[in-house]
């Protein structure tokens, strides 16, 4: 599943990367994909609705299995 949810952040990556921000997976268990938000995402005040709204829904719209995303 790691794959999977890699390889969808990497069709995400570019819109987070052309506002100087990036995504790292640190790991997928039992459903829930946490997630590492690094450069501008890291600080912003918007990072919880780009998890939550962009991130998390796309990734659960592309892998049913996935039931939530965190950040850590």
């Amino acid at each position: 599943m790691n794959d999977k949810v890699e390889a969808i952040l990497n069709e995400i990556r570019p819109s987070l990367q052309a506002d100087g921000g990036d995504v790292e997976l640190v790991g997928v268990n039992d459903g829930m994909v946490s997630l590492r938000l690094t450069g501008a995402c890291a600080g912003c005040p918007m990072s919880t609705m780009t998890l939550k709204m962009g991130i998390e829904r796309i990734l659960k719209e592309k892998l049913p299995e996935v039931k939530e995303v965190v950040a850590v």
